[in-house]
């Protein structure tokens, strides 16, 4: 994320001959999460506000998938997205993936709502980030005003012992290609 900070001269105390002038500077605080980087620790909804779930944590101990949507409920992410991870659980978990998880920036019980109507119950967990924390953690946001502000980019990503082995961002932010439940599969 950059920053444009501008600031008078005046205020350092400059010489006339340079006071009006200003000076403006460019600083890059952090950089979006790349395979090698560690999971960092967010929580998490899953079903209800009461019930949080450390994502490092969960991700601390072998193989886990992620990966995110802009929103639940919004055609692509439930006529492709979710249902393909739905369909390929098996096979996934088959590779040692111990779970699959989905996070979107979206409230507990809707995420939890979208689950169950995708009878994603028992496959993958659906975990909500309804401050966008972890999305933001990862540089992983985009604002999409219709579907209301910040949201998720749609990504997904392997991770081992805490540890990004692989990800998978889709060029524009919201596409469906390389973050597929098949593209997964592969990976693994």
């Amino acid at each position: 994320m950059f920053h444009l900070r501008t600031f008078s001269l005046r205020s350092l105390k400059a010489s006339p001959a340079v006071l009006s002038k200003s000076i403006h500077s460019t600083q890059s605080s952090n950089m979006p999460i790349k395979v090698g980087d560690k999971i960092p620790s967010v929580d998490l909804f899953e079903s209800t506000p009461a019930t949080k779930v450390n994502i490092a944590e969960l991700s601390s101990k072998g193989k886990v998938v992620l990966f995110a949507v802009p929103g639940a409920f919004t055609p692509g992410c439930s006529k492709t997205h979710l249902p393909g991870y739905v369909e390929k659980a098996d096979d996934i978990k088959s590779k040692g993936v111990s779970e699959i998880v989905c996070v979107s920036v979206n409230d507990p019980f809707v995420m939890d709502a979208w689950g169950k109507a995708h009878n994603a119950t028992g496959k993958l967990r659906l975990l909500a980030d309804p401050s966008a924390a972890f999305t933001k953690a990862l540089e992983l946001e985009t604002d999409i005003p219709p579907l209301g502000g910040i949201r998720s980019k749609r990504y997904s990503m392997l991770i081992e012992n805490g540890v990004v082995k692989s990800l998978d961002v889709e060029p524009d932010g919201t596409g469906l290609s390389c973050s597929l439940a098949q593209k997964m599969v592969e990976h693994l």
